[in-house]
């Protein structure tokens, strides 16, 4: 095997800091003679005989060669590198190749003779600014920033952070090296202490301080913390007038009444990030000039709150409301809002639905909406049932269609090539309906085998499933595919007179007057689904059915797909886009150990829904089928997150009665106080247009809505809990009476980027790992869990030997024989609990939302079976959508002796942490949980509907797949 060199860029000159303080050019043939050595050391004669017969040398340069690529990395940001870097990667090339009696030694030896103390500070030694003037190294700068980064930090400490700062420091050490080196230093001890993750990130925040000041001033500048709590609101005036002078913020927030704003930001606030929460900010949302960051994070907030206020009566009053929703993470806005409120482009909704009519113009016309949506950082979800399927009649021509596969590659191809401004991925989902002609041609779009031509590698595709299908499947029936041009009344109806039409074609293929068709068994269709939703993780299993019978909007509309990430369930047609306005409570922030805040619930839900209105008529729509959609109807979708650490915080283990309860009243009192505060908005401001003739209208609200579906499932598929606590006939009355101000007002959306942000586990999902590395945009980022951390720290069971422990069972406490079973059982992770729990969970949830939740699935070990029943499990309990099936990785936490990580980071370079992380399948270890157990055994199924196997390309979703922005 061969390994090819990425060498550093033209002009970077990679150069090596000694012990010893020096410095001295990279020289890669040191590093072959260390191996060289350290083979021979360790396998004496066997080793000479393998160097005289060339193999030594043959092995030696590909080892070389990766810690060579490793370093080139770090060359791209970064001149620097310290010789403990060089052995660590070099260890690690050697546990990678099996080599592992050699790595071993090679730790030994560096614990024997490598210990030496790293050298002072000289007094004489200098840091270089940008502009490359040399002052003097300020050490006790150095030191006062770390403690600041350290106080209030349970179980941190300054002093081996200095000390491993020291251990990077020469003389003409460049100032964004020394920011680098204190980063860095606090990093490599999040495994041991998970409050160094907060030390790490306000560490980069005296960085980032230096970037934004400086650029400001036009001349190097540097703050501490405490210094910043004066200067914050003289800072925030030049911070908006650079932003407007570079046109990057609306002029009209000038004219807010900065007094006031300013008298209201909170400066102690910008400690409250993690790590990972702070970087991903710095790489993707704070605004920038030339690459040069100068937002910091309370003026990031103010400045979001302000362009959600811009329209308010009393703005500065609004504004300082919402900013204080926002800084304190009680409730965060979706990406798009965070991008691009404020700015001179205020594109602030996150989801658009769209329907492909069937006509060349209207398919092409659908490639350039999608293009124009997804520049401003929309997620797309695209109808393509109505496009008639390979083989049929094109009147036109006089030939024959090539079907829908050929458009959806074109479609793959446009979010592609428009990647949101580089912020992150256009992303796509194409849905399609279960009785499509081309359907099985849809499933295959994501396998990596076929013609590449009938192949759409980059975007999602999801099954719209009518319930007819599955009370075929269940029966063991035989399902018809037709073509819609011949059947397009199947696109538009559901439930009973869905299954009534649908029979009618069915008799009129049966007479010869339907030309395209085609006969399949139901149980085979629905196998080769689930087979294809595990091999390549698409399509999505989502429920045509109850996503319409329980609409609101079914007065005006039919529901022919959900969105991007399958929470959204609004109408669409040729002259409507459906758009949603999303963000997310943090649930975590709404709990103590006693239970639910209520009463801080109940304000933090009413600002939300209000914020979220606002976004509709602030927001820059880039085409008119979306503003003539969202104005019309005012959908918007709250949702949540933390939901796993509000578990926590209660003490409750996700697989518990406890749990399911806990999310039957949360969501309870969500839905009760987001209906409540949108009738508030309708009496001050005016119902949405389409009010009349709604399901509110009606006094139907969604818990309501469930009998709806009951009744067209005749009450024998369908198995929901309709248990409720609070006073929902006032309410009912209030909405039929006074109105709604939104159409739909409550979506679970993923929120894996903006619970990133808030240090908490993203919306409803169980807990993934307990400690693991998590791979994003931003780079690869420690992750350990806090709350388990503490509970081990009472029981006084944390030390060295947990982390090893944690480490060798991937996180698991399972294998853990100290570990009482309480905590086994309330740390549990995604893949240690039964998956029905998480659908059970959903389900409770489900009767209260009147759109839908994004909901992740976990199977430890799949098989046939246990993908049949656990899908027609989440049909039978109500779910109307559900979002990716995961897997568990076949490689795992990295084993070896080496610590942290060694990710692509923006504002911290990588390389510069003597750490490093396993790519993953390259050698049986990864720090990145990725891809998905390889073939599994076929398991026979007792119920109907068995799937005989699932197939041997096993690719269910990467969880942490840093270029899968889907769910970010």
């Amino acid at each position: 095997m061969s390994v090819k060199t990425t060498r550093p860029p033209a002009g970077t000159a990679l150069r090596v800091l000694r012990r010893d303080g020096s410095v001295s050019p990279f020289d890669a043939s040191k590093i072959s003679v260390a191996l060289t050595k350290a083979f021979l050391a360790v396998e004496g004669g066997e080793g000479r005989e393998a160097a005289a017969s060339s193999r030594l040398p043959h092995l030696v340069a590909e080892l070389t060669a990766q810690v060579e690529n490793s370093l080139s990395r770090h060359a791209n940001h970064e001149s620097v590198v310290r010789t403990e870097q060089i052995q660590d990667l070099v260890e690690l090339a050697l546990m990678r190749g099996g080599h592992h009696e050699v790595a071993r030694a090679s730790v030994l030896h560096r614990e024997e003779h490598g210990s030496a103390q790293p050298a002072e500070p000289e007094t004489s030694w200098h840091v270089k600014d940008s502009d490359g003037t040399l002052r003097p190294l300020d050490w006790t700068r150095v030191a006062h920033v770390v403690g600041e980064a350290v106080a209030g930090i349970e179980g941190a400490s300054a002093e081996p952070v200095l000390a491993e700062t020291r251990r990077n420091l020469y003389d003409g050490i460049t100032a964004g090296e020394l920011a680098t080196a204190q980063i860095m230093a606090a990093r490599t001890l999040v495994e041991k202490e998970p409050g160094y993750s907060y030390v790490t990130a306000r560490l980069l925040l005296d960085k980032l301080r230096g970037e934004a000041l400086s650029y400001l001033a036009g001349t190097p500048r540097q703050a501490s913390q405490d210094e910043m709590a004066d200067a914050y609101p003289g800072y925030f005036r030049d911070y908006l007038h650079r932003a407007i002078e570079l046109e990057l913020v609306d002029p009209e927030l000038a004219t807010f009444d900065l007094g006031k704003i300013t008298a209201a930001l909170r400066p102690e606030r910008d400690p409250d990030f993690t790590f990972l929460g702070l970087q991903t900010l710095y790489d993707r949302y704070f605004l920038h000039h030339g690459g040069t960051r100068f937002e910091l994070p309370q003026a990031f907030f103010m400045r979001v709150a302000m362009g959600l206020a811009i329209r308010e009566d009393d703005r500065e009053g609004r504004a300082i409301e919402f900013y204080e929703l926002l800084s304190s993470f009680a409730f965060m806005a979706s990406t798009p809002t965070l991008f691009n409120s404020g700015t001179t482009r205020a594109q602030l909704s996150s989801c658009f639905l769209t329907t492909v009519e069937d006509d060349l113009a209207s398919i092409f016309q659908s490639y350039k909406n999608n293009a124009l949506l997804a520049k401003y950082s929309g997620g797309l979800g695209n109808d393509w049932t109505p496009v008639r399927g390979l083989g049929a009649h094109i009147k036109g021509t006089n030939g024959a269609s090539q079907g829908v596969v050929p458009f959806l590659k074109i479609a793959n191809d446009t979010a592609v090539a428009v990647n949101q401004g580089g912020k992150r991925k256009g992303a796509a989902c194409a849905y399609l309906e279960t009785w499509h002609i081309d359907i099985e041609e849809f499933l295959d779009l994501r396998k990596n085998t076929g013609d590449d031509r009938r192949r759409t590698h980059d975007m999602n595709t999801a099954n719209w499933v009518p319930d007819e299908f599955l009370r075929r499947v269940e029966a063991d029936a035989e399902w018809t595919l037709f073509s819609p041009d011949e059947t397009p009344d199947l696109h538009e109806l559901y439930g009973n007179a869905f299954a009534e039409a649908y029979r009618a074609y069915e008799a009129a293929a049966d007479r010869g007057e339907v030309k395209v068709f085609r006969r399949v068994r139901a149980v085979e269709l629905w196998r080769r689904m689930l087979t294809m939703l595990f091999e390549t993780g698409h399509p999505w299993i989502t429920f045509k059915d109850p996503c319409n019978l329980r609409s609101p909007q079914q007065h005006v509309g039919v529901v022919h797909s959900s969105n991007l990430c399958t929470e959204i369930t609004l109408n669409t047609s040729a002259d409507e886009v459906a758009v949603c306005n999303l963000g997310s409570v943090n649930l975590a922030r709404h709990v103590t150990g006693e239970g639910l805040d209520l009463a801080r619930l109940e304000r933090t839900v009413k600002t939300a829904v209000r914020m979220l209105d606002n976004v509709i008529d602030i927001n820059f729509y880039t085409i008119p089928e979306a503003s003539r959609s969202n104005l019309r109807h005012r959908p918007v979708g709250l949702g949540l997150m933390g939901y796993q650490d509000a578990l926590f915080e209660l003490g409750v283990p996700v697989a518990s009665d406890a749990a399911v309860e806990f999310a039957d009243r949360s969501m309870e009192h969500i839905s009760y106080f987001a209906i409540s505060a949108s009738v508030d908005l309708a009496a001050e401001r005016g119902r949405y247009a389409s009010f009349e003739g709604s399901l509110w209208s009606r006094g139907i609200l969604p818990i309501d809505s469930l009998r709806l579906l009951a009744d067209a499932r005749h009450g024998d598929a369908l198995d929901v809990d309709l248990t409720s606590t609070l006073d929902w006939d006032a309410l009912r009355e209030r909405v039929r009476t006074t109105g709604m101000r939104n159409s739909n007002v409550m979506a679970i959306a993923p929120t894996a980027t903006i619970s990133n942000i808030c240090g908490v586990g993203q919306s409803i999902e169980p807990l993934f790992q307990n400690l693991f590395v998590k791979s994003n945009m931003s780079g690869d980022f420690t992750v350990i869990n806090p709350h388990l951390v503490r509970s081990l720290k009472e029981r006084g069971l944390w030390d060295e030997v947990m982390v090893s422990d944690l480490k060798y069972f991937d996180g698991s406490l399972g294998a853990i024989d100290r570990v009482p079973a309480d905590l086994k059982r309330l740390y549990a992770t995604a893949f240690e609990i039964e998956s029905r729990w998480l659908v059970d969970a959903a389900s409770r949830r489900q009767k209260w939302i009147d759109q839908a939740q994004s909901l992740n699935l976990y199977i430890d070990a799949p098989s046939g079976r246990k993908l049949d029943e656990l899908y027609r499990y989440a049909w039978h309990k109500g779910l109307k959508t559900t979002y990716y099936l995961r897997a568990r990785a076949a490689t795992s936490v990295e084993k070896s002796t080496l610590r942290g990580t060694d990710g692509k980071l923006n504002a911290v370079p990588a390389g510069t942490g003597g750490t490093s992380t396993v790519p993953a399948g390259t050698g049986g270890t990864s720090t990145v949980p990725a891809g998905i157990v390889s073939p599994v055994a076929p398991s026979p199924s007792s119920v109907p509907g068995p799937l005989a196997m699932l197939g041997a390309e096993a690719a269910a979703c990467r969880i942490d797949d840093p270029d899968c922005e889907a769910c970010q």
